[in-house]
């Protein structure tokens, strides 16, 4: 919301609704009550409220344009509950007749019930699409709600809001060039839901600004200035304090990350992570940035190394029993372009180089099997970001993924896999305001084929490394990577419910339950479980500085009766 000018907007506009409704043509009344209503119409029109309601006492049985100038009487005394009957009478006897859903999301208005105002409108909306008031009005009470996106579909129906100007608070470091290729709209002129969607995209390519939101904000010629509100993340932190905490975040998990964001002031993202974790020691690095300066595409360049220690003693179903851990030494780089193809759809594409080495293999598995390749491989990757549903008067919204891979080793008998992945995620605020309640749900699959090497097989189970969480189940025991269920196919569900329980100017605490729910399937029957897995419990995120997020899990085992606690560190929840 931008304040007091844009309540006062509104309330100024509804205030004179009954005036303009008062204007609407009647229906033509029956030849015998033609003389007291064109009485009613004389008082109406001379604002003598009392002797109309004298002359229209309540009557089931009278016209509903009787109705109709009683409830307009009653709502000009500001009697609302008696107004609101009068309209509901008229309504019940004169359903296909708009003016009473109208004044009844106007009575709705004036006592503060903007969810059953809107339930009005709608009405009124499937008698006459083409109502430019009710549009009107409904734009206004989203737009006092704080639903900019509602407000802005319904307006456009209309062929409003105009922008006069573009205003930023506090103005971004980032290129002015590139912020204003990246604005897909333009002063002076009709705001798009459409071209703000296109805007966000943009914004969110850039991956510098962790939040920011656009607000309207009246003006005196019945237009609107649009203003920019973006929390901007440059080098490794916009005060001293900010960077020390991101660097030594991890430290907990015996890691610190090494980030500089809006390099060059460029959207150019260098972002880094050393772990000295004797299990599981890890080396990673990213370089991203605009592509030839066009915020609509994005190169990604990455190095990835890690020597790791995994205890396959709880997971691995074959004959022979591991003995001794499982290490692993890999290293990879890789390049990708991004690409918003339009406000829904990002695509991407790109290559990956991996050198694998596997050492103390107990399993009695032969090299032939190829589950433990040693060499190169090269893979080639893309897939599709889609947003499938936007209900903004709703608050909900649906978007989903599908990724496939190709990889070739490098070194006899020179094998190919691949690996397809999809999944839908949903969010939704449910109260009209604010985002105090947060319902997310999420679905993913994937599958593979051909030689799989060990290192590509998918996981389920609390792990930092791994985004396909079962929070009853941690995947690791004494800090070594095995634990976790693995396979070659999954099928995955989240679910939960997150609640504001505090607010700072520097952080926020969230509360609520999770539900997991899956499976992970290995042909070979050598890995996978054995059941459907089943997890609920409860989580607390702590967001800080910066939009870093940690977390604190409890999970049980609804199959076994285990129980999980855990802690790691996350940046804002997306999609993979």
């Amino acid at each position: 919301m931008s304040g007091d000018w844009s309540r006062s907007l509104a309330l100024v506009f509804l205030f004179h609704f009954p005036t303009w409704a008062s204007q609407l043509p009647a229906q033509t009344p029956p030849p015998a009550t033609s003389e007291i209503l064109a009485t009613i119409k004389n008082l109406y029109q001379g604002e003598q409220w009392e002797a109309v309601l004298k002359l229209v006492p309540p009557s089931p049985d009278q016209i509903p344009e009787l109705d109709y100038y009683r409830g307009m009487a009653l709502a000009r005394l500001q009697r609302w509950q008696e107004a609101r009957e009068a309209f509901e009478s008229g309504e019940k006897k004169s359903p296909t007749d708009k003016r009473f859903p109208l004044e009844l999301a106007g009575i709705s208005f004036q006592t503060k019930s903007f969810s059953q105002a809107k339930a009005h409108l709608a009405r009124a909306l499937k008698l006459d699409g083409q109502d430019s008031y009710a549009y009107e009005f409904l734009a206004s009470l989203y737009f006092l709600e704080g639903n900019l996106e509602a407000a802005i579909k319904y307006w456009n129906r209309i062929g409003k809001p105009k922008i006069q100007e573009i205003k930023m608070r506090p103005q971004p470091r980032l290129r002015a060039e590139l912020l204003d290729r990246a604005f897909a709209l333009a002063p002076a002129s009709l705001l798009k839901l459409e071209d703000l969607r296109a805007t966000q995209t943009n914004l969110d390519l850039f991956g510098i600004y962790p939040r920011y939101r656009f607000e309207l904000s009246p003006r005196q010629d019945q237009k609107f200035d649009l203003m920019f509100y973006p929390v901007e993340k440059n080098g490794w932190g916009n005060s001293k304090l900010e960077g020390v905490f991101s660097v030594l975040k991890g430290v907990p998990y015996q890691t610190v990350y090494w980030d500089f964001f809006n390099l060059r002031q460029s959207a150019l993202n260098f972002e880094s992570l050393l772990r000295w974790d004797a299990q599981k020691r890890r080396a990673f690095s990213s370089l991203s940035g605009a592509w030839r300066r066009n915020p609509k595409w994005q190169y990604r360049l990455h190095f990835d190394a890690r020597k790791e220690n995994w205890d396959l003693s709880r997971t691995y179903w074959g004959a022979i029993r591991p003995e001794g851990d499982l290490r692993i030494q890999e290293q990879s780089a890789g390049a990708e372009i991004l690409a918003n193809l339009n406000p829904r759809w990002r695509w991407k594409s790109g290559f990956e180089w991996t050198h694998r080495q596997f050492r103390n293999v107990s399993l009695g598995i032969t090299e032939k099997d190829q589950l433990f390749p040693r060499g190169s491989s090269l893979k080639y990757k893309t897939g599709f970001d889609i947003k499938l549903v936007e209900i903004p008067e709703r608050r909900f919204t649906a978007q989903s993924f599908a990724t496939w891979e190709l990889g070739r080793m490098f070194r006899a008998p020179y094998s190919t896999f691949t690996k397809v992945r999809g999944g839908v995620l949903t969010r939704w605020l449910p109260q009209s305001q604010g985002d105090d309640y947060a319902v997310t749900t999420q679905f993913r699959c994937g599958a593979s084929h051909g030689p799989l090497p060990f290192d590509e097989f998918f996981i389920l189970g609390l792990e930092r490394d791994n985004d396909l969480w079962m929070r009853g189940h941690i995947g690791t025991h004494n800090g070594k990577k095995g634990a976790g269920f693995l396979g070659r196919d999954y099928i995955l569900f989240n679910g939960e419910l997150d609640k504001i329980v505090y607010q700072h100017a520097f952080f926020n605490i969230r509360l609520g339950p999770f539900l997991d729910s899956g499976r992970i399937f290995d042909e070979a029957r050598r890995f996978g479980c054995r059941e459907w897995l089943w997890d609920v419990g409860a989580q607390v995120k702590v967001r800080v500085l910066g939009g870093a997020t940690f977390i604190f899990s409890y999970g049980k085992d609804l199959r076994s009766g285990g129980n999980a606690f855990y802690t790691t560190i996350s940046s804002v929840v997306s999609l993979k």
